[in-house]
């Protein structure tokens, strides 16, 4: 039994991936700023700017998927 409606919780859902993807973003878009006022040149900044990518993406791309299982987990 749960405390949620099957609706509130697909509502839920979507709004945790939207939130989650701005989260993101934003946490993306400091890491390469942060990474960009570094006086080293361009060349040796790229491996930091592609790992935070990569990480920043990663974590959320896991976390999508753990919201697809929950919202498969839902029975109609």
């Amino acid at each position: 039994m749960s405390l949620m409606g099957k609706d509130t919780q697909r509502k839920l859902i979507i709004w945790l991936k939207r939130v989650l993807a701005t989260a993101a973003f934003l946490v993306w878009i400091s890491i390469l700023y942060t990474i960009t006022q570094s006086a080293a040149p361009f060349s040796e900044q790229v491996p930091y700017c592609m790992a935070g990518t990569m990480l920043t993406f990663g974590i959320l791309t896991a976390l999508f998927k753990g919201l697809d299982y929950w919202k498969t987990q839902i029975r109609d």
